[in-house]
């Protein structure tokens, strides 16, 4: 960006600071507010949920990556140079969320109940040197002994106790992951457990559930350096009459166990949206994580937009002071489109819908419905769509030696071609 790009820029800012300021909205504090934000960006956008295991397996689960787009990741060195790139290209220091399959074992088989720290060692030292916090997952699906869709619900004792190791194992990383960065780390549990057709018992799969993690969670683990998640599915691919590990079962469990209930926004049906759910979960819990996606019809895990539904999750967070309470990360994963523009495109989006939220006269429009003034409170609530955000936020991109605009497509086709095309 030349001199004169800089003071255009800057000249923008200075003018749009103006409208906002007539309703008292302090720009400069805002995004003061902003850089603080982490968002907890997930690592398996960059090769499609494949991971790096030995006895690499097919995606299974209820989980589907469709599209063949050139360059995905084939191993984790090129995962973290990906990450780097997209990175560069985001605004603000951020999180990295892994799943168990992305431990690194020198190409020999370590089974998930037997994963150590030792396996994330290169993800701790690259994290270290660009000032990254690390979040985790264990990865119940993609497993011989996930087959049915049955893992901490399955009748087979064997198979539950493999998973309740796995899971242990998990907490155990997490909290390595908080020591070593001085950031905590969310470890979040998902299953995919359900039944494709009628259940003839709906209780016995939830009660095995219940005695599992609750086994699981009865290992001490030090919250300091790692909180625990639990996420709740409505249905999903081969369980779409019945998931165990329903919005009801969760929310009871984590409240009598103290643990962190983790809403994903493809995880309901199309007609419940996440931001109502928010204010409801934050009066009953200390902490609420999130995992922003975007359902087209189903949980199809698409890029994350600057849509109407990402803006009343961002303006749920900032106008109820939940910034401190809510956990937000990002989970969704297209093959057919470029890695590093994905994740650049819902990461970007996720940030700017905050800065938006962040602009609005929250307070003023808060007291006119208490007034009962509906009618202001339309009008202004739709005048504000209409604000310049756009130079709000090329201001702030700048600001973070980050690409202004549409500029960081360029840099994503340049590393497209002299790095992603030369994988085969």
């Amino acid at each position: 960006m030349n001199i004169k790009e800089k003071y255009e820029l800057s000249s923008r800012y200075e003018t749009a600071k103006k409208d906002y300021e007539k309703w008292g909205i302090d720009v400069d504090k805002a995004l003061d507010i902003l850089k603080d934000i982490k968002i907890s960006i997930h690592c398996w956008q960059g090769d499609d949920v494949t991971g790096f295991e030995a006895n690499n397996q097919e995606l299974s689960g209820g989980i589907a990556a469709t599209g063949n787009y050139p360059g995905k990741a084939r191993n984790a060195e090129e995962l973290r140079k990906d990450l780097d790139k997209a990175l560069s290209l985001i605004p603000g220091k951020h999180k990295v969320n892994l799943h168990a399959i992305y431990a690194e074992t020198d190409g020999k088989f370590v089974d998930r109940d037997e994963l150590k720290p030792e396996h994330f060692a290169n993800w701790v030292k690259w994290a270290k040197e660009n000032g990254l916090g690390l979040d985790f997952n264990p990865t119940i699906f993609s497993h011989e002994k996930a087959a049915d869709n049955l893992t901490l619900s399955s009748p087979n004792k064997e198979i539950r106790d493999f998973w309740i190791r796995h899971a242990i194992a998990s907490r155990k990383i997490g909290e390595y992951f908080g020591k070593e960065l001085g950031q905590t780390c969310l470890t979040n549990l998902w299953i995919p457990d359900g039944y494709k057709d009628i259940p003839a018992d709906r209780l016995g799969p939830r009660k095995r559930l219940k005695d599992s993690l609750e086994e699981i969670f009865s290992v001490e683990i030090d919250k300091k350096y790692n909180l625990d998640a639990v996420e709740s599915k409505v249905f999903g691919i081969g369980a779409e009459s019945y998931t165990v590990g329903s919005s009801e079962f969760y929310i009871n469990f984590v409240n009598k166990n103290n643990l962190v209930p983790l809403l994903d926004t493809g995880h309901y049906h199309p007609t419940e949206v996440v931001s109502d759910k928010l204010s409801a979960m934050t009066l009953f819990n200390d902490k609420v994580a999130l995992h922003v996606s975007r359902p087209v019809r189903w949980d199809s895990d698409h890029v994350v937009i600057f849509d109407d539904e990402l803006k009343e999750i961002a303006k749920e967070i900032v106008r109820n002071d939940s910034l401190d309470k809510i956990i937000i990360g990002l989970d969704y994963f297209d093959a057919s489109i470029n890695r590093i523009a994905a994740w650049t495109i819902g990461s970007r989006n996720m940030i700017k819908a905050l800065l938006s939220a962040l602009l609005i006269p929250n307070d003023y429009l808060r007291k006119l419905q208490d007034d009962g003034n509906f009618t202001e409170r339309l009008a202004l609530m739709e005048e504000f769509k209409t604000y310049p955000l756009g130079d709000i936020w090329n201001y702030y991109c700048a600001k973070n030696n980050v690409p202004v605009g549409e500029e960081w497509i360029k840099e994503v086709k340049k590393y497209e071609e002299e790095v992603l095309n030369n994988r085969k």
